[in-house]
């Protein structure tokens, strides 16, 4: 029941904050292990979870671990989506979404923030899909404006806009695509729900 009313019951990202307004968040992020598996969604006949399905196997978060321990490797949250083309994955999991132009086709990646105990890509069972990329990023900045309600394209758009203005403003170089991140399963009553757009910068 908690769900519903916006309880978050998995682990988050750590982060710490550079600076807080208020309009925005400067926040550092520490180096992340995520899983990814890259994808033409018009080779998933019309099912957009595809990739998601191939990574949540990995984790075994439908039943057996797809990996080589086999180790069950917990949730987490946000759901993060990145997309230049209006990909949509409305997930109750550590995803990213992007899509990468190439050949005509359009492919998406997407990807698993698999839990901190993963200090290394080493330190995370291999997965039995060789889809499964289990890669390292490192220490990456955001400004950050967190917000309840529903995700339209339009909030999101104004959210971003808004953002990418005062932190200009403020002298901040962003350096990359917007994220939207959301902490909470699709059935949490609107005005309960946790909700980020994070922008990258220098």
């Amino acid at each position: 029941m908690g769900m519903v009313f916006g309880k978050i019951g998995v682990e988050t990202p750590k982060y710490e904050v550079i600076k807080s307004t208020n309009e925005y968040e400067i926040r550092k992020y520490p180096p992340s292990v995520l899983a990814e598996v890259t994808y033409d969604p018009s080779e998933m006949k019309g099912d957009k979870d595809g990739g998601f399905m191939v990574l949540a196997n990995y984790i075994g978060a439908l039943g057996n671990p797809q990996n080589t321990k086999p180790e069950k490797i917990a949730m987490t949250a946000p759901v993060i989506t990145k997309s230049t083309g209006g990909e949509k994955i409305a997930m109750t999991a550590p995803v990213v979404t992007k899509e990468n132009g190439g050949e005509g086709k359009s492919r998406v990646t997407m990807q698993f923030l698999l839990p901190a105990k993963y200090a290394k890509a080493e330190d995370a069972p291999k997965p039995l899909d060789d889809r499964v990329l289990i890669k390292e990023v490192g220490e990456r900045k955001y400004g950050v404006v967190k917000f309840s309600g529903v995700t339209t394209d339009r909030v999101v758009e104004d959210k971003v806009e808004k953002l990418k203005m005062s932190l200009e403003r403020d002298g901040h170089k962003v350096i990359g695509q917007c994220l939207l991140a959301r902490y909470n399963p699709p059935w949490t009553l609107p005005p309960f729900r946790t909700n980020e757009v994070m922008i990258p910068i220098e």
